[in-house]
């Protein structure tokens, strides 16, 4: 996997301080997205050992509320392979830390329910995220006004509480 970008003091992809890892590759192609030069998989350098080591040192101040995944797409079938372990790494080093995650894909019942992305890794990755963001940016529903996410289709998900319930539950409306 290739990442377009790190950012070590985010505040803009979810809630508090953020370290966001802005991952290459995305099918989507979303007319208007933000960050069409990361659609391309291998634009930007290789995610390796050195760069999850330089992230979790990030994540270590206590003023850094967790770890944003976007890109891209984090749930691209070549992202999940190496998003997964990295993300339990996270999980096991900072469970007091949050996961966000932003995806053009849609959550289903702890999943995603595309076919075409689905993996073996897919419905664990889910699992060990805190708040997903989910649905294609959709221009022409486009609105500056609302919190973490580009267009009004898209929803901020509680994954925890959802999985939990075995239905939707918006972490925000």
């Amino acid at each position: 996997m290739n990442f377009a970008e790190i950012k070590y003091y985010d505040i803009a992809n979810g809630e508090g301080v953020r370290v966001s890892l802005f991952v290459s590759g995305c099918r989507r192609h979303c007319k208007g997205c933000f960050n069409s030069v990361a659609w391309d998989f291998r634009y930007g350098h290789p995610f390796d050992a050195a760069t999850e080591e330089k992230i979790l040192s990030a994540l270590e101040p206590y003023y850094i509320a967790g770890l944003t995944l976007l890109g891209g797409d984090p749930f691209e079938p070549e992202n999940q392979v190496a998003l997964l372990p990295f993300v339990k790494r996270v999980k096991a080093r900072f469970p007091g830390k949050n996961i966000w995650c932003y995806t053009g894909y849609t959550y289903l019942d702890g999943g995603i329910a595309e076919r075409e992305v689905q993996t073996p890794a897919t419905r664990e990755l889910v699992s060990l995220i805190d708040v997903l963001v989910d649905g294609r940016f959709e221009e022409p529903l486009k609105d500056i006004r609302l919190k973490f996410r580009g267009s009004s289709n898209q929803r901020v998900i509680d994954v925890k509480r959802s999985i939990s319930s075995g239905n939707i539950v918006l972490y925000l409306t």
